[in-house]
């Protein structure tokens, strides 16, 4: 197949989450898997890319859409990157989707109105790129969800037009791209588009919204967020809409870069190790401690945190349980950014228990790295988690989780208490303080017992979390959005170029 992985960020090149990781992972092993895939992302200030490998393509401004080039770039995994160039859109001295001061840009419907348009525009006849052109477009979130509704036109303009089928994983339904509906004016959506069949939730427009009506498949990414976001609890919303779709819609669990993350590999901790030898990870905790400025204590158990400081990130509960911690002896090292309450309450401890408590505001890959090394136990008592990645890493690296019992996190730990044999970690019984007290608890119990600790390590450093048999399953949602809409590989004779 032909595929176009349309998003707005992709490791390393630009990241602010899961999704950056999954963008460069998940279309590599597609491509090793024989399908010829490009990823389309903004062409963003301050990107470090390889040089142009082909002719760039011009788009000419049309309407509300200014001229733009497509760049394509070839990666180190030997992907093809169509970097969408629009300097005015793209280049920028804030983030992805927000400025210097943190507010999200207020064009932020054109900007990624337009990588959705011209996501939809690689999977036409009237393809920039041709002779290549996508049998799928895979949309990632809201900032590419309007691509669906896109193609849905075009096949609506061209009813005997060979038209890419379309297919949009959400990562995380809270952010649901919610403008004022007249931004459908802007955006070139259709007056009869735009009713509560179409882009409108509650007298707006929903980019989310419209891909969720308009793809041809959906998928999210573990079965158990795929159930939870069509109850009211964890629907935001759009819990009704996701039921009546309920017949597209699959739960995928994300996979890991297994050669990222690997400890008997991995050249940013201090000290590789193995499942079968794990003396390099006793020094990795005392490389930790080190450079956190903790104090060099083999006997004190650390804890680690590696998150957006959010309450929906529990860290709030890590707040509320600490000290209990702390008066044992305990230490903690936190690596994040988020909210500014949070942010102090994390800092006031710092200063108060400097040789106990480390904060780093912020991100740093190498540090992220070393937490998950040199950490004993692993903290992530989310509200909710569509995926989740660093339950996995975690397990991986032989630093059992504490975590809650919601998406991919019960999807993906198996609790040491409760399956003595298999357990990789530690699930909390209940979202509050009370279950994230328990599950402390019970960590704790467990790290006194060497040999009991060390075979919840090795359970879970046997885990294979890596991207194979997810890539398999997105190809089969390909494949069956495919047939859904009668489009099939290689219906034109300029469709595949290599």
């Amino acid at each position: 197949m032909n595929i176009l992985f349309a998003t707005p960020e992709c490791a390393p090149y630009v990241k602010t989450g899961g999704l950056g990781d999954v963008s460069a992972a998940l279309p590599a092993m597609l491509a090793s898997m024989g399908h010829d895939v490009r990823v389309l992302l903004p062409a963003y200030r301050g990107m470090k890319v390889a040089g142009v490998v082909g002719d760039s393509v011009d788009l000419p401004p049309q309407g509300p859409w200014p001229a733009a080039q497509l760049l394509p770039v070839r990666t180190e995994s030997g992907l093809t990157l169509f970097l969408l160039a629009c300097p005015g859109l793209y280049q920028r001295a804030g983030g992805p989707y927000v400025d210097q001061s943190g507010h999200d840009y207020g064009d932020n419907p054109l900007r990624f109105g337009f990588l959705a348009r011209v996501a939809a525009q690689l999977g036409t006849p009237a393809s920039p790129c041709a002779p290549w052109r996508a049998d799928v477009v895979h949309a990632n979130d809201w900032p590419c969800a309007l691509a669906p509704l896109y193609l849905a036109q075009a096949r609506a303009a061209q009813p005997f037009a060979s038209i890419a089928a379309s297919v949009l994983t959400i990562h995380n339904l809270a952010f649901q791209g919610v403008f004022p509906m007249e931004t459908a004016d802007l955006l070139g959506i259709a007056p009869h588009w735009r009713g509560i069949d179409g882009v409108e939730f509650w007298g707006q427009l929903s980019m989310l919204k419209a891909g969720l009506q308009f793809a041809d498949r959906i998928t999210t990414v573990s079965p158990s967020y795929a159930r939870e976001i069509q109850t009211p609890e964890f629907g935001a919303g759009l819990d009704g809409v996701l039921r009546a779709q309920s017949h597209k819609l699959t739960g995928i669990l994300n996979g890991i870069d297994t050669r990222a993350w690997n400890p008997a590999h991995d050249k940013l901790i201090a000290h590789r190790y193995s499942r079968a030898d794990l003396a390099g990870k006793t020094l990795d905790k005392g490389a930790l401690q080190s450079q956190c400025g903790l104090k060099p204590d083999p006997r004190a158990m650390l804890f680690g945190v590696v998150s957006r400081l959010t309450s929906q990130k529990g860290i709030d509960l890590v707040l509320q349980g600490l000290p209990g911690l702390l008066a044992q002896g305990a230490q903690l090292a936190v690596l994040g950014q988020g909210e500014a309450g949070l942010h102090a309450s994390l800092a006031e401890l710092a200063r108060a228990h400097p040789s106990q408590v480390s904060v780093t505001f912020g991100f740093d890959e190498a540090l992220a790295h070393r937490i998950e090394a040199g950490a004993d136990v692993f903290l992530m008592p989310s509200r909710f988690e569509p995926c989740g990645l660093n339950q996995m890493y975690s397990q991986a690296y032989g630093t059992p989780p504490i975590v809650t019992a919601v998406g991919g996190l019960a999807d993906s730990v198996t609790d040491a208490t409760r399956d003595p044999a298999h357990g990789t970690g530690f699930v909390m019984r209940s979202v509050d303080a009370a279950g994230f007290d328990d599950a402390l608890r019970r960590a704790v119990a467990a790290w006194r017992e060497p040999a009991r600790w060390r075979r919840i390590q090795g359970n879970g450093m046997a885990r294979h979390f890596g991207w194979d048999e997810s890539a398999a399953q997105y190809a089969e949602v390909y494949e069956r959005a495919m047939r859904s809409i009668g489009v099939t590989t290689g219906t034109a004779p300029d469709r595949h170029t290599h």
